[in-house]
C-alpha cells in the first residue's frame, strides 16, 4: 500500500512539474485610439463633450467660429446670383432676336441687311451666354467648396469611444494639426505585457492564456496575438500583445492585468 501511495504521489508531483503556469503582469490598452484636431484655424465656439464622456460616431465634439466663412459664403452666393441674372438677360435677348427673325421671315425680308445684322447679334449673344454659364458653374463650385469647409468647422467623432483627454476651452485659438481631444475605443481592448528573454522559449503565437483583472475580480481568457520581435536592451524583455474577451463593461485602458501562461517544462 505504501508503494502504491508513493507511486500516486509521484504521478501528482510529476504532473504539477510538467505543466506549470508562468505569471506575467500587463496593462489593458486600446489599439483604436484617435487623436482629434481641427482642419482649419479658428476660435473654439462650442464644446459639447468633456473628459470621461462617451461619444458615438459622427457626434459633433466641438465647433469653430464661422464668421469669416459666412462672409465668404455670402460673397459666393451673391456671385452665383449675379451670374444667373446675366444668363437670364442673354437668354431673354436671344429669344427676342429669334422673334425678330421670325417676323422678318414672315414679311419676306430674309435677304435684308436687318436679317444679317440679327444673325451677327445672335452669334454674339450666344457667345455671351456661354461665358455667363461658365461664371454660373464656377460660382456654384465655389459655393460647394465653401460648404465643405464650413462642414469641417464642426469636428466630429470618427468612431464610438470615450474621451480620455481634452486640451481646449471655449475661446481658444486652434490651428490645423493641433491636438484637441483623444478618443479611446473601449470595444477594442488588448493587454500588453513584457516577457523576460529567458521565458520567451515558452511563449508561442495564438497560445491561450488565463487573464485576471484584480481590481474588478474579473477572470477571463485570451490569446497571444503577437510577440513583438524588438527587445528592450536594458531589461532584456519582449512585448507580447494579448487579445481577450473582456465580458465586462467596466474594463478600461490602463487597468492592471495578470496573465497566466501554461507552459510545459519538458519542452
Amino acid at each position: 500500500m505504501k508503494q502504491i501511495a508513493l507511486v500516486f504521489l509521484t504521478l501528482i508531483l510529476g504532473s504539477q512539474l510538467s505543466a506549470i503556469e508562468l505569471p506575467v503582469t500587463g496593462t489593458v490598452v486600446s489599439y483604436n485610439q484617435k487623436m482629434i484636431g481641427p482642419r482649419y484655424m479658428g476660435y473654439i465656439k462650442n464644446i459639447y463633450f468633456d473628459i470621461g464622456d462617451k461619444v458615438k460616431r459622427e457626434d459633433t465634439l466641438f465647433e469653430l467660429e464661422s464668421a469669416e466663412f459666412d462672409i465668404l459664403k455670402n460673397q459666393a452666393d451673391l456671385a452665383l446670383e449675379q451670374a444667373g441674372a446675366i444668363v437670364d438677360i442673354y437668354r431673354t435677348r436671344l429669344r427676342a432676336i429669334k422673334r425678330e427673325k421670325s417676323l422678318l421671315k414672315s414679311r419676306g425680308m430674309v435677304n435684308s441687311s436687318d436679317f444679317d445684322n440679327l444673325d451677327i447679334t445672335a452669334d454674339n449673344v450666344v457667345a455671351g451666354l456661354a461665358s455667363a454659364q461658365v461664371l454660373v458653374k464656377n460660382a456654384a463650385e465655389k459655393i460647394k467648396q465653401i460648404s465643405t469647409i464650413t462642414g469641417y468647422l464642426e469636428v466630429k467623432a470618427p468612431n464610438d469611444g470615450i474621451i480620455v483627454e481634452k486640451r481646449i476651452r471655449v475661446g481658444d485659438l486652434v490651428a490645423p494639426g493641433m491636438l484637441s481631444m483623444i478618443i479611446v475605443d473601449l470595444s477594442h481592448l488588448q493587454i500588453e505585457a513584457q516577457i523576460a528573454e529567458s521565458d520567451l522559449m515558452y511563449i508561442r503565437k495564438y497560445q491561450r492564456v488565463k487573464i485576471t483583472i484584480p481590481s474588478l475580480k474579473h477572470d477571463t481568457y485570451g490569446v497571444i496575438k503577437s510577440i513583438v520581435p524588438s527587445a528592450n536592451p536594458m531589461a532584456h524583455t519582449f512585448k507580447i500583445i494579448v487579445d481577450f474577451n473582456k465580458r465586462n463593461n467596466r474594463v478600461f485602458p490602463g487597468m492592471y492585468a495578470k496573465i497566466l501562461i501554461h507552459i510545459d517544462e519538458e519542452k
